[in-house]
């Protein structure tokens, strides 16, 4: 399934300024953040990670502290130009490339990091979504998943009302202004835990006010 092309064009223009989400000035919520970096530490030792969906490569570089080697992959260039500037503390590689349409070896990666992308994920096609995310796994390797709870999102939350899948729709908007309207869903505990067990056995799950963070092995 491809991408929703406003969400592609968003996350291309987006780029530049994305990382200001994990350093926002509120204290309860950069712990949220920082505790999650020490977990993630924790999973990715001495493990082959492959992060999808990876961004400007925040988790990369944290996983790499731990980590023997890390592939990040995304779909957008201008993510992939920022990722490559950070520094990081084993080999890495980067890919441009879609999420459903990875050209990796099955069977390849220990951990797989799926970072803020299952809220972007339409509901009618999680089947897919885990089809393609857990195809490059090796046997007994994990998935870890994070995502953020609408306090996150600060005072502007401006949906736009639901598609007829029940999606959300809402717009974001840019420091130069610029509009776009994606497709953003929000998960209690409870739909989260519903929605993974039917594909996963849930080995970790860490639900607090702004973040979310599950550690998956599949059935």
């Amino acid at each position: 399934m491809p991408k929703s092309k406003s969400i592609v064009d968003y996350y291309r223009a987006r780029a530049p300024e994305y990382e200001q989400i994990y350093y926002r000035d509120v204290p309860e919520r950069r712990k949220e953040i920082d505790d999650q970096c020490k977990n993630i530490k924790i999973i990715a030792q001495n493990k082959t990670v492959l992060d999808l969906a990876c961004g400007t490569g925040y988790w990369s570089k944290v996983a790499s502290e731990t980590a023997k080697e890390v592939v990040a992959s995304d779909i957008a260039p201008e993510m992939i130009s920022q990722a490559k500037t950070k520094k990081y503390n084993c080999p890495v590689e980067f890919l441009v490339s879609d999420l459903y349409h990875l050209s990796l070896k099955p069977n390849s990666f220990d951990l797989i990091i799926l970072g803020f992308w299952l809220s972007h994920e339409p509901k009618q096609h999680y089947s897919i979504l885990f089809d393609s995310i857990t195809a490059p796994l090796k046997p007994g390797g994990r998935i870890w998943m994070i995502d953020n709870n609408p306090p996150a999102e600060g005072p502007q939350l401006d949906s736009t009302g639901v598609d007829e899948h029940g999606n959300n729709l809402k717009v974001r908007r840019l420091d130069n202004g610029n509009e776009y309207v994606i497709l953003k869903n929000y998960f209690s505990k409870e739909e989260l835990e519903k929605v993974l067990s039917e594909r996963f056995r849930i080995i970790d799950f860490v639900y607090k006010k702004y973040y979310w963070s599950v550690l998956l092995e599949t059935k």
